[in-house]
């Protein structure tokens, strides 16, 4: 499968880059920064899942499209939350799969408009550097949670709903919105004084969200 995704992809004019098993992805990734990353579930040493989880921690920020042979949705939950970007179940079609890959290579190239830093309470946040601070301290946020936040400052004040974040920020969307749950759940940790009680980023009963920083 990797060789004639390879060249398919290749024949498209990308150039490409197979490793065999996890743990060799995870280095080529790394060392290479790829622009898309294609990643399978079910590899040697590594799992596709474990190897996604590594990728985001190291920084790569990549949009990642997971291949699987398996079509539970908790596999769907678990290589969303951690940090893949779309989902192919085996067996797919080589011109669906092509057609994401564009999709997503267009959506990592556009910029986003007019949002550099931010300051909300005492969080400051620079988006372009990927740093954040909260107090004076350095605060740990994924790639996915500069994502989620760059989305609601352009959109401060209004109504999100969880397909629009899905939309946005995952770039698909998917029926199971809890992804969206716990990403705002582990960002609250991070940014408000009292998760219990947020004050920046609040939940619209039967909507989505609200960010009033």
């Amino acid at each position: 499968m990797a060789l004639g995704l390879r060249d398919n992809c290749e024949y498209e004019g990308y150039e490409v880059s197979v490793a065999r098993d996890g743990e060799e992805g995870v280095c080529r990734a790394l060392a290479d920064r790829p622009d898309l990353i294609l990643l399978d579930v079910m590899l040697p040493k590594l799992s596709g899942l474990d190897v996604c989880r590594r990728l985001r921690d190291g920084g790569c920020v990549a949009p990642v499209i997971m291949l699987t042979a398996r079509g539970q949705e908790i596999d769907k939950v678990l290589g969303l939350e951690l940090g893949a970007d779309d989902y192919v179940t085996k067996p797919f079609g080589v011109n669906e799969l092509l057609a994401r890959i564009r999709a997503h290579l267009r959506r990592a190239a556009r910029p986003a408009p007019g949002v550099e830093g931010y300051t909300f309470g005492d969080v400051a946040l620079n988006f372009r550097a990927h740093e954040a601070t909260k107090a004076g301290r350095a605060l740990e946020l994924s790639a996915r949670e500069f994502e989620i936040l760059k989305y609601f400052v352009r959109r401060r004040g209004e109504p999100v709903t969880r397909d629009q974040l899905l939309d946005e920020v995952w770039g698909s969307r998917y029926p199971f919105s809890r992804t969206v749950d716990n990403h705002i759940a582990k960002l609250r940790q991070k940014i408000e004084t009292d998760p219990s009680d947020p004050r920046f980023i609040v939940t619209l009963h039967r909507v989505g969200y609200k960010f009033l920083g």
